[in-house]
Order: C-alpha cells, then sequence, then structure tokens
C-alpha cells in the first residue's frame, strides 16, 4: 500500500507530510520522558521484523493480486501506540530514502496511513477493548483480526481519498474505492492472522511485554529470548524467504489497473515531483530491494536476488 508520487500533488503531499511530521514530533514528545530504556531494543528489533515482512508479498488467490503485511497493529500491540508510530515512520522513511519503497512526495501520506489508523485507531478503539484485561489467546486473535481489517480498511480507503483530492491522475472515486476496499479485505484477513500468530508468541514467551513492560523486576532471560527469536525471523525472513514473494501485483498496483489499466503511473516530469524524484535516485542504493542493473541483466536476472538479501 505504499503510494508512488504519482498519485499525489504537491498540496495533498506537503500537507500530509507536515501531518505526519507534527505526529512524529508529539510521538516523540510523550516518549521522551516516559520510555523505559528496555523497550528500546525491541523498538528495533521489531523495526527490523516489520521491515523484512514487508518485503513478502502474498498472493490473493483468484484476484492476481498480492498482499503485504503492515505492521502497524503488532507495533502498538507490543510497545504502545506512541513507539510504534514512530518505529512504523522510521521504517517507511528508510524504505524511501534507500530502496525506492513508496515516494518522497508521498512519504507523508505512507506514514499517515500505515502508521496512524493501526496505532491511534485500531488498538485503542477496537483491538484493547475485545482484548480487554484479560489477553487470552482466543480474545487476542479475535481483536487481532478485528483491528487488523477494520485498521487496513481505513488506510486503503484514505489512499483513495488523497489520490482523488490530487487530482493529478485519472483514478475516478467511484470505481477506485471498488477496487481498493475489496482486496484489501483479503489482504487485511491475512495480516489479522500473522498479527495474532506474533501476539500470541510474545505472549507465551513473556507476558510482560504485552503489559509494556510494567514489572519492577523484569525477566531478563525471557525478554532476551523473545528479543533473538524475533531477530532471527527478520533475518530469515529477509534474508532467504524474500526471494519467494508474489510477484503479482499489490493491492493498490491491482486496484490502478482495473481502473487505468495500468499498475504504475508516471509522475510529472517537473517540478517537485522531479526534484524529489532524482533525490530519491541517488539516494537509493538498492532500488526495488535489489542491486542496479542494466536492461540486459534485468531480462536474465533470475527470481533469487542477492541484492534483497542485502536489504
Amino acid at each position: 500500500m505504499h503510494m508512488a508520487d504519482a498519485l499525489i500533488s504537491p498540496a495533498v503531499g506537503l500537507t500530509m507530510l507536515a501531518t505526519s511530521a507534527g505526529a512524529i514530533t508529539y510521538c516523540s514528545k510523550q516518549l521522551k520522558d516516559k520510555i523505559d530504556d528496555r523497550k528500546i531494543p525491541l523498538m528495533g528489533v521489531l523495526g527490523a521484523f516489520i521491515f523484512a515482512a514487508q518485503m513478502i508479498n502474498f498472493s490473493i488467490p483468484g484476484t492476481g493480486s498480492s498482499g503485504h503485511l503492515g505492521g502497524g497493529l503488532i507495533l502498538a500491540a507490543l510497545l504502545g501506540p506512541h513507539a510504534a508510530f514512530l518505529v512504523m515512520a522510521s521504517i517507511l522513511t528508510v524504505q524511501a530514502l534507500l530502496f525506492a519503497d513508496g515516494g518522497l512526495l508521498a512519504l507523508g501520506c505512507n506514514i499517515f496511513n500505515l502508521g496512524i489508523f493501526p496505532c491511534f485507531i485500531a488498538y485503542p478503539f477496537i483491538y484493547q477493548v475485545i482484548v480487554g484485561s484479560n489477553p487470552t489467546p482466543g480474545r487476542i486473535s479475535t481483536a487481532a483480526m478485528v483491528a487488523a481489517v477494520a485498521g487496513l480498511q481505513m488506510g486503503s480507503f484514505s489512499v483513495v481519498l488523497e489520490t482523488v483530492f490530487s487530482g493529478i491522475s485519472e483514478l475516478p472515486f467511484s470505481t477506485f474505492v471498488l477496487a481498493m476496499q475489496p482486496i484489501h479485505l483479503g489482504i487485511g484477513i491475512v495480516e489479522g492472522l500473522v498479527t495474532a500468530a506474533v501476539i500470541n508468541f510474545v505472549r507465551q514467551a513473556d507476558p510482560e511485554i504485552l503489559a509494556q513492560m510494567t514489572a519492577a523486576q523484569p525477566d531478563t532471560g525471557r525478554y532476551r529470548k523473545v528479543l533473538i527469536g524475533l531477530l532471527a525471523v527478520a533475518l530469515v525472513t529477509g534474508g532467504m524467504i524474500s526471494w519467494f514473494a508474489s510477484s503479482h501485483p499489490d493491492g493498490l498496483e491491482w486496484s490502478m489497473a482495473k481502473v487505468s489499466g495500468k499498475e504504475e503511473l508516471e509522475s510529472p516530469g517537473h517540478g517537485i515531483h522531479a526534484y524529489l524524484g532524482n533525490i530519491q535516485k541517488k539516494l537509493a542504493f538498492l532500488p526495488d530491494y535489489s542491486f542496479k542493473k542494466s536492461k540486459e541483466e534485468e531480462k536474465e536476472a533470475s527470481s533469487i536476488d542477492p541484492g534483497t538479501s542485502v536489504s
């Protein structure tokens, strides 16, 4: 669901950049005096885990489309909403700057869509309400499914609104939204299953993490095992499983193709689009998570790309 600059006008892009920057500032202030130093390693490991998980596109049966984990709800459940939002903003910024995944002008939109809705709406108003004060595996699974679907539906609808308000692409509201919402329902169901599995794993390994680390004397042995386990999964996911990600267009690209016949739209070749596009080309040393190739090398490239593991 990473938006490209071709969908966004300068007015919408800069407004959403300012909005997301404000949210980052707010979250930073909230954490400055409250964060437990024990949480910082978990933020880093979870950031690596979600980054790797977002590289794995899974096919949506019968559609010719694919999706990937968003991860905002996992972060919120294990870190709290403020720390979760900062981690998500960091992931998306690194993806845009170093890997050309999502446009720089659209970065504020992507942070808002993938961070605000799961962290500050789906988590507190859906997930926490369903889980309540008794986080059993069943409650966690139900809450994860409902909250993940709701958060992704809100995020995908926001993509439609940002695109339509920008008015620089020929994607009419009615047909675009009718393509976006159903396909992201399927993606949301998979995200809910993965979210439930991760949270239940952490609950079993170290329940204190789900309580946002409030114990005065935590079990450092259990906490260390969770960090090592998540880091190992991140390394295996990014280093090996990512080779076998679905090659089908993701939900956004698929929806665009259904409406316009094109999976990707060209950005205007002038103004701020061209300026930021040139900056991104210079900074992204592993565009699309692979080594830069000539046209001849692209034709001969295999599905297993060592650049993906390096990313």
